[in-house]
């Protein structure tokens, strides 16, 4: 594993490999992950679609366990978008209660430190489960650790299209003037503010595509994409895809 030499030690150059180095500058600052392959996982083995996002749940408590100690930053986990409503009712209601159910033992047993953040939208999800993400935000947010946005009920244009609506009353209003609008203050109107954009998206389950997930905030992002279905996402392959992000040139539109 390169977790411990590389991220803790933060050195200037490091080297983790047989003429392998790499510049502290090349550590990604944020991470998304979108967490595909559960129904599938589950449906190659004979079982239920639930069964695959259960097993899924359990994945994402070992890889958040894990990143504790890397010392990134910020992670976005794409955990349902606005299109999964879409899927079958009975799949979305079991959906549904493993959130509300991981929530209540988050709130139970909650000692790591970790900031975590609830984005998306909260028009569609119960008020149940609205009230659970505020308690967890409210516990979580003295600390100072990792920051962990979940991105819940989520779609990228949606986001978009939000924060133009928010940007432009604020001119309405007097409060910005239109002549000081840039990309800058755009992003203030994100869920996302105040944090880096995203340096690497990994995606399971071997789809090529983006999903609508933070589209304004990847624009520059590297992507790597693994084959394994989420379930089955290990903390060594987590290893090899900043391995494979550092091996990256990243030019930002540069020669």
């Amino acid at each position: 594993m390169i977790g411990y030499v590389i991220y803790k030690r933060c050195l200037h150059i490091i080297k983790f490999e047989k003429n392998i180095y790499v510049e502290k500058d090349f550590i990604p600052k944020h991470i998304g992950i979108i967490m595909d392959g559960n129904g599938r996982w589950a449906s190659a083995r004979g079982l239920p679609r639930e069964a695959g996002h259960i097993a899924g749940v359990k994945a994402f408590r070992n890889i958040v366990r894990y990143i504790q100690n890397t010392g990134i930053k910020y992670f976005t986990f794409y955990v349902f978008s606005k299109e999964n409503w879409n899927r079958p009712s009975n799949e979305v209601l079991g959906l549904m209660s493993i959130f509300k159910n991981q929530l209540e033992s988050l709130i139970k047993d909650f000692k790591e430190n970790i900031k975590i953040n609830f984005i998306g939208d909260k028009l569609g999800l119960s008020h149940e489960i609205i009230e659970l993400e505020k308690k967890v935000e409210e516990m979580s947010k003295e600390n100072n650790g990792m920051i962990l946005n979940l991105a819940i009920n989520y779609s990228g244009r949606s986001e978009i299209v939000s924060a133009v609506l928010n940007l432009a009353k604020k001119i309405c209003d007097k409060k910005i003037n239109q002549d000081e609008v840039s990309e800058e203050v755009f992003e203030k109107f994100l869920y996302t503010k105040g944090q880096p954009d995203l340096d690497l998206v990994i995606r399971t389950g071997g789809e090529l595509r983006l999903s609508n997930f933070l589209i304004w905030q990847s624009a520059y992002a590297e992507f790597v994409v693994v084959k394994k279905f989420w379930p089955d996402f290990s903390c060594e392959d987590f290893d090899c895809a900043i391995k494979e992000f550092m091996r990256r040139e990243r030019r930002f539109g540069g020669i």
